[in-house]
């Protein structure tokens, strides 16, 4: 009977060998001996018993057996040689038994090359086996920073953890998801492997089926995509047909993760139709048009949040603006364990638009857009690569520029102190705008930075042991507060006194997003593959600062109102021309432009900034869901 399976994977053999020499490639397995000649090896690592996938079973470790076998691991020698007899008899030996001896391999990039036992992984590849036994050696590449070498670094991270061989990242940052979205990020037991093999298996047959080989991405990029919108108690108790459904559901999600510019920024609101005049018949009629119906999702109640306060305004302002065509809502103190029922009533109610103010809302409002497309939802916060919820934000950095030329102008000792509150994306670039108006007015300014979400956060310590009496603090004042230390101020006898203020018109940027929904703009957007956001400015009329005219002198005020005209206009560009880090590191050249996408991603700070962006772990505990999902941690 192992004659005839010989034969055959003599014949595949024979054909690979001869597809290999006609294209050119090398016919016969890969040699880890030759792979290694210019590799940089750091260490060996021995793992041990392992069930290894025979996919990743590629060649030999020395040049002893190579010729033996076609690259696909299919046998070319005689069937009458020693070496086929023993193919035969381990062919008959699976048949019987199943091949049970563990092999030997080294392992080198997440590709196993066999020391000991060939034959064994020749049989088994012919009769599809998914895995084999083998007792494995790892090689350590020096970790650089080419790409290939950081995904093997992640693959081993999640090996280690694991104890799991299958999984594969092509995208940074996909292992540390994963692990997280298990909520197993030590040392995983057997009971942990049996669940998590459980989802993979469901989920790469679904993925399979819809074609995901096809894509450009790895298994571990794409579960990881999947459990971050539906959870991984969720994809324990789904079935085949449950998985083929929701992946249908989020397939754009997929793709997008293949493109190298995910997000599609609308940088300002295209015009808006003038606005047809009523005749006096018209009013005196009812109106029969369906009124759209808006909500607004707040984090806290508007009297305790000077984000949440703007926010408010700008909901109000929206009502005034269209009366006959809009209807609002608000609901305030929205958390992670009542967001997901929030969503479903308003939805019920028959919501057509949803905001979610907060980035912590993102999740669970990505998961009611996938299953209610017929609702707009979307989440401000900056630069959320999704594609079935749009996000939103503004470009304040435009108006803390100016306030920092504010500041560098009318600050005596050159120091400046500035207030941040999280450490996420959009943050970085305010603080940076900041920093280079100060110097466009005075270059021997520094930027004291502070966060007050920091654990052990004291203000008056900060400025007091900084001798700083200018101060850049949150840009609202806070209802319920009776303080003055918001927008920019001087501290002068204990006392703020107001300079600037940074203005979120949040109410512009509603009405115009509403006039973008009523006249079908909005919907023709959807053709898009990319997500999208808006990210509008000065010149959109959503962002602009506000000065003091007794407490800023004339000279200054003049500088002011000229810049804010030139930025509003476009003549000129915060993050424009030569930019340096603190260590020196050149982020942007002389005489061009900052890209946006560069804006919003930011993880450095500008050189003369004093202070760092904090790790999660040094923030108080309210911080750390917003900072886990758009957190930034600093990269010089």
């Amino acid at each position: 009977m192992g004659l005839n399976e010989f034969q055959e994977a003599q014949k595949m053999g024979k054909k690979e060998y001869k597809t290999a020499l006609a294209t050119g490639s090398f016919p016969y397995l890969p040699v880890l001996d030759q792979i290694l000649e210019n590799a940089d090896i750091v260490t060996e690592q021995y793992l041990g018993l392992v069930q290894v996938p025979l996919d990743k079973v590629v060649g030999t470790s020395t040049m002893g057996r190579t010729q033996a076998f076609a690259r696909n691991f299919m046998p070319l020698l005689d069937e009458k040689t020693e070496f086929g007899l023993k193919w035969i008899n381990l062919s008959e030996a699976q048949v019987s038994e199943g091949i049970r001896d563990p092999i030997i391999a080294y392992e080198y990039m997440n590709r196993y090359y066999v020391v000991e036992g060939n034959k064994r992984v020749s049989v088994l590849k012919y009769y599809d086996a998914f895995s084999i036994p083998a007792v494995v050696t790892r090689k350590v590449p020096r970790k650089t920073d080419d790409e290939a070498i950081l995904r093997y670094y992640d693959f081993m991270k999640f090996s280690d953890i694991t104890g799991l061989f299958t999984v594969e990242f092509a995208r940074e940052g996909s292992c540390d998801l994963l692990l997280e979205l298990t909520g197993k990020t030590e040392k995983w037991n057997e009971v942990d492997r049996e669940l998590f093999n459980k989802v993979l298996f469901h989920f790469n047959r679904a993925y399979k089926f819809q074609g995901g080989e096809n894509l450009p991405i790895k298994i571990g990029d794409a579960l990881a995509c999947f459990l971050n919108i539906y959870g991984y108690c969720e994809a324990l108790d789904m079935t085949d047909s449950q998985y083929s459904q929701n992946l249908v559901k989020i397939w754009s999600e997929m793709v997008m993760m293949t493109q190298k510019q995910k997000v599609g920024l609308v940088l300002d609101p295209k015009e808006a139709a003038p606005v047809e005049k009523k005749s006096l018949w018209s009013y005196l009629m009812p109106s029969t048009a369906k009124k759209l119906k808006v909500a607004f999702l707040y984090s806290k109640d508007p009297e305790a949040s000077d984000w949440i306060y703007g926010h408010e305004l700008g909901r109000s302002y929206l009502e005034e603006t269209f009366p006959e065509q809009v209807t609002t809502m608000a609901i305030s103190n929205v958390n992670e364990q009542n967001l997901d029922e929030t969503l479903e009533k308003l939805i019920a109610q028959g919501v057509d638009i949803i905001f979610g103010t907060s980035p912590q809302m993102m999740k669970p409002s990505l998961k009611a857009a996938i299953a209610h497309p017929e609702v707009k939802i979307l989440n401000c916060s900056v630069n959320t690569p999704h594609k079935y919820i749009r996000t939103y934000y503004a470009r304040m950095y435009e108006a803390k520029f100016i306030s920092g030329i504010i500041a560098g102008a009318m600050a005596e000792n050159d120091k400046i102190g500035y207030i941040a509150d999280y450490p996420i994306y959009g943050m970085t670039a305010n603080i940076n705008a900041f920093a280079l108006g100060a110097l466009c007015v005075n270059p021997r300014s520094k930027i004291y930075l502070e966060w007050s979400t920091r654990k052990g956060y004291d203000l008056d310590e900060f400025l007091n042991k900084n001798d700083i009496h200018y101060v850049s603090n949150q840009d609202y004042i806070t209802p319920g507060s009776a303080s003055r230390e918001f927008g920019l101020y001087k501290r002068e006898n204990g006392e703020a006194l107001n300079l600037a203020m940074p203005l979120w018109n949040w109410g512009i940027f509603y009405e115009k997003l509403i006039q973008s929904i009523l006249a079908g703009r909005y919907q023709s957007e959807e053709v898009t593959a990319k997500a999208m956001n808006y990210w509008w400015g000065m010149s959109a009329g959503v962002i602009d600062i506000i000065t003091s005219n007794k407490n800023v002198p004339y000279g200054v005020r003049r500088i002011v109102d000229y810049m804010r005209q030139q930025v509003s206009n476009g003549s000129v560009e915060p993050f424009w021309g030569e930019i340096r880090d603190q260590e020196g590191k050149l982020r942007n050249k002389d005489n061009e432009s900052m890209k946006p996408e560069d804006i919003m991603e930011m993880d450095w700070l500008l050189e003369n900034v004093i202070g760092t962006i904090p790790s999660i772990e040094e923030l108080v505990d309210d911080a750390h869901a917003v900072v886990a999902l758009k957190g930034v941690e600093e990269n010089n």
